[in-house]
């Protein structure tokens, strides 16, 4: 019985290709085509990448994918792959170049109200010192200087208010500027492909599965996300509704910021 790479390398001869041209046409690197007709498995990348870069591969040798996948099933024990970190090579930037990002700008704080003059100690009365239990007379000029610094406490803080009516009122809470900065990204599939999306902050996951042709998920934006598919050219990105430029093919991880 022939192995799943002797199957592989004798069915892209036999339609006359190159490694390299079926590289081309399948957007799968040239290397990972060697391995799979050598019937190495062993590409350091997760389990997932690997079983979707071969179904592509059989695919596109119009060979029963179903089958080649079951026999990869059964072979993959006996390679003893461990866990697969994802591989560095093929990390990309994408510059998303976003039309006019608007940021939400507060209204300056109201200044502070100035601090009205301290009340000066109550002068000596010249009155002689009550005798007995009666309580002493107050000084008038006392009672004078007190009303005085009310009503410039008064004037001072109707002006604050007036300036504030003129300028367009208080500034607005900060939950109203943090929803006005959020964001939606939206992942449409143009074809079926296997994508990961990953919150770069914090490394929370997003998403993580298969899109099928025409489907669409919206996901919230709070800052850069990770983006990796078996096939970018198949993903079309948009932000709070707007598409964003793809220049990316191939199995790749973008970052979005």
């Amino acid at each position: 019985m022939q192995t799943i790479g002797e199957r592989l390398e004798e069915a892209r001869k036999r339609k006359g290709i190159s490694i390299r041209e079926a590289a081309e046409a399948t957007k799968i690197r040239s290397d990972y085509l060697h391995k799979f007709e050598s019937n190495s498995f062993d590409l350091n990348l997760p389990e997932i990448y690997i079983r979707g870069f071969l179904r592509n591969y059989t695919v596109y040798l119009k060979l029963n994918p179903d089958k080649i996948l079951v026999d990869y099933k059964t072979l993959a024990p006996n390679e003893g792959r461990g866990s697969r970190r994802e591989n560095r090579e093929i990390y990309g930037r994408m510059d998303l170049g976003q039309n006019a990002r608007q940021s939400a700008e507060a209204a300056p704080a109201a200044a502070d109200a100035e601090t009205p003059a301290a009340t000066p100690a109550p002068a000596r009365s010249s009155y002689p010192a009550a005798t007995g239990t009666g309580t002493a007379p107050i000084d008038p000029a006392l009672l004078i200087k007190g009303g005085m610094t009310l009503i410039a406490l008064v004037l001072v803080v109707a002006i604050i208010f007036g300036i504030k009516a003129i300028s367009g009122g208080p500034a607005k809470p900060a939950t109203e500027i943090k929803a006005a900065a959020q964001q939606t990204i939206t992942l449409i599939a143009h074809d079926t492909v296997r994508v990961k999306l990953v919150q770069e902050l914090d490394g929370a996951e997003l998403f993580q599965g298969t899109l099928i042709k025409g489907e669409s998920r919206n996901f919230p934006k709070r800052g850069s996300l990770l983006l990796t598919a078996t096939a970018l050219e198949k993903v079309e990105i948009e932000i709070n509704g707007r598409r964003q430029a793809n220049p990316y093919s191939g199995y790749n991880r973008v970052q979005i910021p």
